[in-house]
């Protein structure tokens, strides 16, 4: 079911998309971390701002 209020659009890419990611473990930290919360990593990377498209 697709969002089509933008102020909730707006929220859910908040969210979801407002993280970082550890390139040594995956784990989903906030925006200004500076190291991992799971691994203590300085190697921090911003989450992908786009969705994956499927690939037929």
């Amino acid at each position: 079911m697709p969002l089509t209020d933008p102020v909730k659009l707006q929220i859910v890419q908040q969210r979801v998309f407002i993280k970082k990611v550890c390139r040594n473990c995956g784990a989903l930290n906030p925006i200004r971390a500076t190291k991992c919360r799971r691994c203590h990593s300085t190697n921090l990377r911003p989450k992908k701002k786009e969705l994956p498209t499927k690939k037929a």
